[in-house]
């Protein structure tokens, strides 16, 4: 889920400098923070078996209502539809992180008002990075609202490609000359400011590494900039076309830099419950009118904020936290679990329609499936017929 700036360049030069590779803290070579005892992995297994299981019979079930058939009467209800339904299955991602897993996410910096419309851009660590956005965003309340700019070929795997497309996420090729039309396309349809949404974007391109730092590094050093430490030197032309695109219609920007103890985890370290034993989030949030406007200018701006960044996250290696912890509190455990036990009773639900009710269902099963396939395949949503997207926000500025 790295694509968001993958294609984008630098635009400031200044004197060339020579390299000096500072030394790192090596955060993979050590044990886990807990062993990979049979019994993680057997739960590790069931838990994934149980979100992809409801995942797919979900989607089949009630995307074709929400991107369809409601979508026909109003884009702005289908998706507070779509997202309402996501929300609530993508809840269950943090449920297993912070209450099966017992990874500690610990939030500092600002307490952020939980605005509507928001561009997020963060640093990125690992693969797993953005999953952890989710912890961030089901405390605000916009969790199924949350969007990314991702690699297009993810959009070939079977299943989640569905999710990732009615869920209007960006899908890019990493070569900016096409990448820079299909972002203004995408976000060309998200300017009605009743629609929330949670742009999430990663500048750096790529998750970090030791051999991508000293490449960056050196980079730096040819073209008069920072040489950073812990983050990569932002790419921001993505980050300037979201910006430039959705100005007008923003509440803010938040500024978000993530750290692990004591390992940095990949995916099945999330699924087993091995690592991290702790995620660190510090926010920040950014006025709109102290974001300059020229793209020089917020280059500039960008690069001072990844030193800054960097800066946040070698305190974070000395001192084990980031500045003005405890800025959000626990999630609530009832709510997890009736949460989970919601998504898991309307799949048994929908299970038990498609193999022992009505021939109908298998039916409508198999046409929700070519009803999938196709518009992800095409890249395309029903168009609203009744009214205009434009007519709503008129109707509601003038109530």
């Amino acid at each position: 889920m790295n694509g968001s700036s993958g294609s984008q360049g630098h635009h400031v030069s200044g004197e060339k400098q020579q390299v000096h590779h500072v030394s790192r803290p090596i955060l993979n070579n050590g044990p886990k923070h807990r062993p990979l005892t049979p019994m993680r992995r057997c739960r590790g297994v069931a838990c994934v078996a149980i979100i992809l299981s409801t995942a797919f019979l979900l989607i089949v079930y009630l995307a074709p209502i929400t991107t369809f058939v409601v979508r026909l009467f109003s884009v702005h209800y289908s998706r507070k539809a779509t997202s309402f339904l996501f929300g609530i299955w993508l809840s269950l991602w943090p449920f297993l992180f912070e209450k099966i897993n017992k990874t500690k996410v610990v939030f500092s910096g600002e307490n952020v008002p939980p605005k509507r419309r928001v561009l997020l851009f963060a640093n990125h660590r690992t693969e797993v990075d953005w999953m952890y956005l989710w912890d961030l965003a089901l405390r605000k309340g916009h969790l199924g609202y949350i969007k990314y700019i991702l690699k297009s070929s993810l959009m070939k795997l079977p299943i989640f490609s569905w999710a990732f497309h009615i869920f209007e996420f960006i899908p890019v090729e990493r070569k900016w000359e096409i990448d820079e039309a299909i972002i203004q396309n995408k976000l060309s349809k998200f300017k009605n400011p009743r629609d929330p949404i949670w742009l999430a974007v990663f500048p750096e391109g790529t998750d970090y590494t030791e051999k991508k730092c000293i490449k960056s590094q050196e980079y730096a050093s040819e073209h008069g900039l920072p040489k950073l430490e812990h983050v990569l030197l932002p790419k921001t032309k993505g980050f300037i076309c979201c910006l430039q695109e959705l100005r007008s219609s923003l509440d803010e920007v938040y500024d978000v830099t993530i750290a692990y103890k004591h390992r940095l985890p990949d995916f099945l370290d999330n699924v087993y419950g091995v690592d991290p034993s702790e995620v660190h989030i510090h926010i920040r949030t950014v006025q709109l009118h102290h974001i300059p406007t020229s793209e020089d200018e917020i280059t500039e701006w960008m690069i001072e904020r990844f030193r800054q960044k960097d800066q946040l996250l070698s305190d974070f290696f000395v001192k084990g936290h980031f500045p003005d912890e405890g800025m959000e509190g626990d999630l609530s455990t009832p709510k997890c679990l009736a949460n989970f036990l919601t998504v898991v009773g309307l799949t048994v639900i929908c299970l038990y329609l498609t193999l022992f009710s009505s021939v109908w269902f298998k039916v409508y099963v198999l046409a929700s499936c070519a009803y999938l396939s196709f518009v992800t395949y095409y890249s395309i949503l029903p168009p609203q017929l009744i009214g205009s997207p434009e007519g709503d926000v008129k109707a509601k500025k003038a109530v």
